[in-house]
C-alpha cells in the first residue's frame, strides 16, 4: 500500500486570530513531516497537504482541537511519492479569491448535494450545470453536460455569470469544482445575485470519486489536482498527464512528443510566447534537477539554500 496520504481540506469559518495560528500550524506540519500549502484567512482555511499516515492524523487532530474546526471535513487519496517539495502556511485575504466584496459562505450558501445524489440532480434537464474551474482544468475532464465558463482565473467567474445567465430564466443551477471550495463561494455569489435554487457538489469532484463507483460515474476524463501528480483518475490513482513547468498547464503524452516540448522548459502551448528570461530560468532549474538525480540527492526545489548550483547561486523555485 502507498505510504503517502494526500489530504485536501477547507472550511469556511470565521477565524479572527488567523494570523496568530500561522506559526503554530507550520510548526506542527514540519514536526510530523507533512508538506504542501495551507491558506489561512479570516474567512477560514484551505489547502492540500501530504505526509505519512501517522503524521497526517496528528495534523488533522491538531486542527480539529480548535472548536471552530472540530467538524473539519477532508478528502484523502494515496500516492507512492511525496507530491510536494515544500511546507507552507500562507496568510490571505480570502482562502479562495472571487474578487467580489461581501461574498461569504459563512453568511449564505447554496444547497449541498451529497455525491450519491449528484447523478440524479444533474440528469434533470431543467438544471443548469456549471463547471466553476478554470479552462485548463476543464480541458482534462468534466461531468457530462457541464458548461465550461472558459475562465483563466476564478476572479472571472462573476462576470461570466452576469454575461450569460438570468435569475428569472435559470431557476435551477448546479455547480462543482475539485474539492468543493470554489463552488461553495460561487453559490454564495449567485444567491447574492438573485438566483433562487443553487446547488453544489459537497466535497467536490474528489469526494465524488471517493464515494461513487466508476461504473455509475457521469464523469468523463481525469481530474486536475494541485500537486505533482497533476491529474487523478476516478479511482484516485495518478493520471496520465504531466505539467509544463513554464506555463503550468497539464500536458498529454502527445504534446510531450512534439518538437516544442522540452522537459521542465516549454511545451507546444507556451513555446512561441515564452519570454527569454523565463526560458533561461526554466533551463537552469531543469539543469539543477538533472544534477540532483545524477548525484542521488533530493529534488533541489524545497531544499536549503546551501544546496546551490555549481556557480554558487542558490536554486530558485
Amino acid at each position: 500500500m502507498s505510504q503517502i496520504v494526500v489530504v485536501a481540506l477547507y472550511k469556511f469559518v470565521t477565524l479572527e486570530d488567523f494570523e496568530a495560528k500561522r506559526q503554530p500550524l507550520l510548526d506542527v506540519l514540519t514536526r510530523y513531516g507533512v508538506k504542501g500549502t495551507l491558506l489561512l484567512a479570516r474567512e477560514g482555511i484551505n489547502g492540500t497537504i501530504a505526509g505519512p499516515r501517522e503524521g497526517m492524523d496528528r495534523v488533522l487532530d491538531w486542527l480539529r482541537a480548535d472548536p471552530r474546526l472540530s467538524d473539519l471535513d477532508h478528502k484523502e487519496s494515496l500516492c507512492d511519492e511525496m507530491p510536494f517539495y515544500r511546507t507552507k502556511v500562507k496568510l490571505k485575504k480570502e482562502i479562495v479569491t472571487i474578487g467580489v466584496p461581501d461574498v461569504s459562505p459563512n453568511e449564505t450558501v447554496g444547497t449541498y448535494v451529497e455525491p450519491g445524489d449528484w447523478n440524479a440532480l444533474i440528469s434533470d434537464p431543467e438544471v443548469l450545470l456549471i463547471d466553476t474551474r478554470n479552462d485548463y482544468e476543464v480541458s482534462i475532464g468534466t461531468f457530462e453536460g457541464a458548461l465550461d465558463p472558459q475562465t483563466k482565473s476564478f476572479r472571472e467567474f462573476p462576470e461570466y455569470i452576469k454575461a450569460h445567465y438570468d435569475p428569472e430564466k435559470h431557476k435551477k443551477v448546479a455547480m462543482f469544482c475539485t474539492g468543493g471550495i470554489r463552488c461553495e463561494k460561487a453559490s454564495s455569489y449567485m444567491l447574492q445575485q438573485g438566483f433562487d435554487e443553487v446547488y453544489h457538489l459537497k466535497g467536490g469532484i474528489l469526494k465524488y470519486f471517493e464515494e461513487v463507483p466508476a461504473e455509475q460515474s457521469k464523469w468523463n476524463g481525469e481530474c486536475f489536482v494541485f500537486d505533482n501528480r497533476v491529474t487523478v483518475r476516478h479511482d484516485l490513482a495518478p493520471g496520465s498527464f504531466d505539467q509544463c513547468h513554464a506555463c503550468r498547464h497539464p500536458i498529454s503524452a502527445e504534446e510531450k512528443a512534439a518538437p516544442q516540448y522540452e522537459e521542465g522548459v516549454s511545451c507546444p502551448r507556451c513555446y512561441a510566447s515564452l519570454p527569454e528570461k523565463t526560458r533561461r530560468r526554466a533551463e537552469e532549474r531543469q539543469k539543477q534537477v538533472r544534477l540532483a538525480k545524477l548525484r542521488n540527492q533530493p529534488h533541489p526545489i524545497g531544499q536549503p539554500q546551501a544546496m546551490a548550483s555549481p556557480g554558487g547561486a542558490p536554486n530558485k523555485p
